[in-house]
């Protein structure tokens, strides 16, 4: 299956370093390039591609608003955006999440990393493997609280689905749960599943952010 790629930066030779490293791979296809938010938004409506490499820092439109834009149009199967960033752990990074983005990788990254990122997003999965969420909830757990109103409650998932959104949120894999719950990996894995669909959820991620919004996980709780 070739993956569709949009590439957003404001850097034309970081776009052009990224086109080389992905059009070396049979599978990825580079549809487009944008220098800012704004572009990059127009260029997602009307090219509809799989993933979208987003920078933060732009002009005219951050990376920000255009993934919060960008999230807006519904397109939970397509379109996903795996956000550029410099550090592992930033402000920009919860926004990003927040705003509908599927997961960050950093601008140094190596090829190889870029590479699997870019896939494991295409494939509907959040890039951040359960330690890199660990880390990102144990940064989330220390900032002043900020509820959202949401019109999604806690109320339309099963008393079972919540126990398995909580471990979720404490960045448990689905073997770890399974282990925890006495469940087979693959029941694990069908009640995640119920859970986004239910939630419209995207991902593990933003599973994460949804049970901390919710009070399902308090703050600096283990």
């Amino acid at each position: 299956m070739t993956v569709r790629v949009l590439l957003v930066d404001d850097e034309q030779l970081v776009r052009a370093g990224f086109r080389l490293i992905l059009e070396s791979e049979p599978e990825f296809e580079v549809i487009g390039e944008a220098a800012n938010g704004a572009e990059a938004v127009e260029l997602t409506k009307k090219l509809d591609p799989d993933v979208v490499l987003m920078d933060i820092q732009m002009p005219e439109m951050n990376g920000l608003e255009a993934t919060a834009q960008i999230a807006a149009l519904g397109r939970t199967e397509s379109s996903r955006v795996l956000v550029l960033t410099t550090f592992e752990v930033d402000e920009y990074v919860y926004e990003a999440l927040r705003a509908g983005a599927s997961g960050f990788l950093l601008k140094r990254t190596p090829a190889a990393d870029l590479v699997a990122g870019i896939r494991v997003v295409a494939g509907g999965d959040a890039l951040l493997a359960p330690s890199v969420t660990r880390r990102l909830i144990d940064q989330f757990a220390q900032r002043p609280e900020t509820k959202r109103t949401d019109a999604r409650t806690l109320n339309e998932i099963t008393e079972r689905e919540r126990e398995v959104l909580a471990l979720v949120a404490r960045g448990l894999s689905n073997a770890e749960i399974a282990e925890q719950l006495v469940l087979s990996e693959g029941t694990v894995k069908t009640h995640v599943k119920h859970i986004f669909g239910k939630l419209d959820l995207r991902d593990r991620t933003q599973a994460v952010i949804f049970a901390y919004d919710h009070g399902l996980v308090e703050p600096r709780s283990n």
